[in-house]
């Protein structure tokens, strides 16, 4: 099921998707300190530019370069509707 307004989005692959992002981002992605910021509740469409830009250099952050760089575009829709249903 997609996220609503996300095209392609799947909540329930972009869950399993997310384990990755938990050591940082914590569980149900609510983040763990100021650093790591939330992802749960945030707008899909949003996080997917974030990941996007991440992956091609945009946002500097080298953590996070190197978290999306292997995230294909169906990797980051799903992640997005996942964290933007949270």
């Amino acid at each position: 099921m997609a996220q609503a307004g996300h095209k392609g989005g799947d909540p329930e692959a972009g869950k399993a998707k997310a384990e990755a992002c938990q050591a940082c981002h914590g569980p149900e992605g609510k983040g763990k300190a100021p650093n790591f910021p939330r992802l749960a509740g945030q707008f899909p469409d949003y996080l997917a530019k974030a990941l996007k830009d991440y992956k091609k250099g945009a946002r500097q952050d080298p953590t996070m370069r190197g978290m999306a760089a292997g995230l294909s575009e169906e990797d980051i829709a799903d992640l997005a509707a996942y964290f933007g249903h949270l």
